[in-house]
């Protein structure tokens, strides 16, 4: 008899044709498979719309249950990872208009010329560092904090093409959009993006490399011992 075990390994190098097919049969551990190909991404797109990501969670369990429910209308014209995109979106945007009102796109910037600066993070720091991780963690909260600021529809298009890869014919499948609009918008999420980096580490950096406190005490009674070691104070 095969196992569980066994059925998951067979299950995890099938195709997406042939998962779709066993899942539209009621087959449990193509389901499996077919989220947790889909989990990161699917959670990155909800978290992108209603930005908390207990509800984001929320969000892709419900868009799963109404996908896996309707699945059996599945017909492929696109990709289930795109249908499935689909259907998160909705089930974000849902929760969103039921919460407050979406930010329209006659709220964006005026047309500006775009820079070549680039701001570089120190991401290869030496592993197993306490004091590394927690600069990078405080890295990724700020970049995560200035990605939930940008407008929905360039949030998602940043996700989708920046976090996740995705090319951009797939992105503009995925949001129902013309891939010269997807191009446009990243461009302009990377513009703001930029500014929002730019202004958070211009009041950061005023405050880097502090020399206060026990650090200040330590290095000034030192260079007073050595001076009054060589006589040079009264």
């Amino acid at each position: 008899m095969e196992t569980a075990q066994l059925r998951q390994t067979r299950h995890d190098g099938l195709g997406e044709a042939e998962l779709v097919r066993l899942a539209q049969a009621g087959e449990r551990d193509a389901f499996r498979v077919i989220m947790q190909r889909g989990n990161q991404r699917l959670f990155r797109i909800a978290r992108s719309v209603v930005r908390d990501e207990a509800e984001a969670e929320d969000v892709v369990q419900e868009a799963y249950v109404r996908a896996f429910a309707a699945i059996g209308g599945f017909r492929g014209e696109a990709g289930v990872m795109t249908w499935l995109t689909r259907i998160t979106l909705n089930e974000a945007r849902g929760r969103l208009r039921r919460r407050r009102p979406m930010v329209g796109l006659g709220e964006l910037e005026a047309k500006e010329k775009e820079g070549a600066k680039v701001i570089r993070f120190p991401l290869s720091m030496a592993a197993d560092n306490p004091e590394a991780d927690a600069a990078r963690a405080q890295i990724r909260q700020l970049i995560e904090r200035a990605v939930d600021e940008l407008p929905e529809s360039f949030r998602l298009v940043f996700i989708m093409r920046e976090i996740e890869e995705c090319s951009v014919e797939e992105t503009a499948a995925s949001l129902e959009l013309k891939p010269e609009t997807v191009k446009t918008r990243l461009h302009r999420a990377r513009r703001l993006l930029r500014k929002a980096l730019e202004a958070r580490l211009a009041t950061t950096l005023t405050g880097a490399f502090p020399f206060l406190g026990a650090r200040c005490e330590r290095i000034t009674t030192a260079v007073l011992e050595r001076l009054a070691a060589g006589g040079r104070l009264r």
